[in-house]
């Protein structure tokens, strides 16, 4: 987020302690068409927590009274977790995958769900009132996967392969899910690699194994066995092809707890903002670039959006470890104890060649840092935008090196760019980009309003400021809010709405 400000860091807790992951269950349903198959992928509400705007599949965490729902065939965690994924496959896909469904009339099925979905009925007392019973053949077994250990909210995820029975149908109806559609594994694929569908690494797997679809158990054996997921954690994470993310702990600003560094590129690849300088850290980065070298790729340079110690810990060691050049904006050069190769202009073109060959233009976006710059792909529109947005947290503008006024214009330039998908230093994606910077300019047009209230005609000093326009934020974060506030503060005397005078503020006219 920003250098460690002054009065941060005493008597906090900023080590990292990995969130313990939920049971959760997924189905991924499939139907037979010609010599090969389509799945059921749904679209999760951008508004959702966790992976809002990814496609994914029918699932999710596991109810208590899961396990209570008995499952032919299997008993305890298995029963529990087949439970789940019937009930979530019913509430997402309107598929009741349960011996008897198929003598259920399609309005008597719509009825069931609604009154599941409603809290009207319990997933156990519906099956056994219609006398239903669900079967543990119907969802065979295909893979686990556990969210790595940087993402706040963690889940364990078994995976369920279940084929459409011939008296189904898939039907999605409004509410956290915004999409539902069946779809062909070659085009979830080629939307995944022109950006238009975020993907997870196990949705990415999944469509890559049924791509090839021979028979179910070819395609289970392959699904439960995927390449670099040592203890079903996925140490690759490429979210749209050819934008791979590694994420380090930094010691950067709660609540965040990692800087990403992206490796960007399908053939010539770009290492942007290696922010640790734990060498047990900087090395995930290394190993997963000597894999991809060992695949034919080839990394050409370092980038760093900025100076701030979370963004450049490790690039010193990591572009002598692989030989390679560092690039980065002139301001941010003075700052660099050690060499910098190229110094990036605004509008510039890094072309990077590969099997899909990608165009990276560069953005000089000053208001976090005299020198910050974004990536914008030109031909999906992703932009890796280091400290404009968060993921997760609040973004500081600590004066004199941050500035409102600038960070408020490319919030702007970048919202009218326009760009796409917004890959920042610290948290997930954000899909929807110009939502999310619109949000970021309401929420700082929200801000000022509240700083200039809080000041008036007869004077007030910077901490009076931060007491009466932050309220809303815990006292211990008060120091960092207070930089804000003065970034805030100096646009306004700039404007001439607020004069400064000794160190104190006054509102000039009403």
């Amino acid at each position: 987020m920003s250098e460690r400000l002054p009065g941060l860091g005493l008597g906090l807790d900023l080590s990292h302690v990995p969130a313990e992951p939920r049971a959760s269950a997924v189905a991924l349903l499939y139907r037979r068409v010609g010599p090969g198959v389509e799945v059921y992928w749904v679209k999760r509400g951008k508004a959702l927590t966790f992976a809002g705007g990814f496609y994914a599949f029918p699932g999710g965490k596991l109810d208590k009274a899961d396990a209570d729902v008995p499952v032919r065939g299997v008993s305890g965690e298995e029963a529990a977790l087949r439970s789940a994924a019937a009930r979530e496959l019913f509430e997402e896909a309107g598929v009741l995958m349960a011996e008897g469904a198929e003598a259920l009339s399609q309005e008597k099925q719509d009825a069931l769900r609604k009154a599941l979905l409603a809290g009207q009925r319990g997933w156990g007392e519906l099956l056994q009132s219609e006398g239903l019973a669900l079967r543990a053949e119907d969802f065979r077994v295909a893979g686990r996967w556990i969210t790595p250990h940087a993402v706040p909210v963690r889940f364990d995820t078994h995976f369920y392969l279940v084929e459409l029975p011939p008296h189904a149908r898939t039907e999605l109806w409004p509410g956290e899910l915004s999409e539902g559609a069946w779809v062909s594994p070659a085009l979830a694929l080629a939307r995944w690699g022109d950006g238009s569908a975020l993907l997870h690494p196990p949705a990415v797997h999944a469509l890559q194994v049924l791509g090839t679809f021979t028979d179910e158990a070819d395609a289970r054996a392959r699904l439960a066995t995927p390449p670099y997921c040592p203890g079903y954690i996925a140490q690759r994470i490429e979210f749209q092809q050819g934008v791979r993310v590694v994420a380090l702990e930094t010691p950067t600003l709660p609540p965040a707890t990692h800087t990403n560094a992206y490796v960007l590129g399908n053939g010539e690849l770009l290492l942007v903002d290696p922010g640790s300088g734990d060498v047990k850290q900087y090395a995930k980065l290394l190993s997963l670039v000597a894999g991809l070298k060992a695949d034919g790729l080839k990394p050409v340079a370092v980038v760093l959006t900025h100076h701030h110690g979370d963004h450049v810990g490790g690039a010193r060691a990591v572009k002598e470890r692989l030989g390679i050049p560092l690039w980065c904006h002139a301001k941010t050069a003075e700052w660099l104890d050690f060499p910098v190769e190229r110094l990036l202009e605004d509008g510039e073109v890094l072309e990077l060649a590969g099997e899909v060959p990608q165009r990276w233009r560069v953005l000089h976006t000053p208001g976090h840092a005299r020198g910050h710059i974004c990536l914008v792909d030109e031909r999906s529109r992703a932009a890796v935008v280091g400290d404009m947005v968060a993921g997760v947290g609040s973004i500081v503008i600590d004066p004199p090196e941050g500035n409102m006024r600038d960070y408020l214009t490319q919030l702007a330039r970048l919202r009218d760019w326009p760009v796409g998908t917004l890959y920042p230093a610290h948290g997930q994606p954000l899909p929807d980009g110009p939502a999310k910077l619109q949000e970021y300019l309401n929420h700082r047009a929200q801000r000022e309003a509240l700083i200039l209230q809080a000041v008036p005609p007869e004077g007030v000093t910077l901490a009076q400021v931060v007491e009466r326009a932050y309220a809303d934020t815990p006292p211990l974060l008060h120091p960092v809010a207070e930089r804000s506030a003065l970034a805030t503060l100096e646009k306004l005397v700039a404007e001439g709405r607020v004069r400064e005078e000794s160190l104190q503020y006054f509102r000039i006219g009403a």
